[in-house]
C-alpha cells in the first residue's frame, strides 16, 4: 500500500465528514455525503477490498444518494415560512 494515498484519502474523508455536518442546505449535505461514500469506496479499493468498494460505490454513492434526493423533494413543510 502507498501510505501517501491512504493519508490523503483519509484526510478527504475527514474533511467531507466535517463539511457534511456543518452545511445547512439538505441537498448540499446529500452531495457531500455522496462524495464521502465515493472516497470511502476509493479507500476500500486501494486497500484491496474491491468487492466492498464496489458495494459501497453502488449503494452508498448511488442508491442512497438518489433516495435522499427523492425524499427531500417529496417532503413538504408544515408551515409557510
Amino acid at each position: 500500500m502507498v501510505w501517501q494515498l491512504d493519508f490523503w484519502l483519509l484526510a478527504l474523508l475527514v474533511v467531507t465528514a466535517v463539511v457534511a455536518l456543518q452545511v445547512r442546505d439538505l441537498l448540499a449535505a446529500v452531495a457531500v455525503l455522496t462524495a464521502y461514500s465515493f472516497f470511502m469506496a476509493l479507500l476500500f479499493a486501494e486497500m484491496g477490498a474491491v468487492d466492498v468498494a464496489l458495494t459501497e460505490a453502488a449503494l452508498g454513492a448511488g442508491v442512497t444518494g438518489v433516495l435522499f434526493v427523492v425524499a427531500i423533494f417529496v417532503t413538504r413543510r408544515r408551515s409557510k415560512d
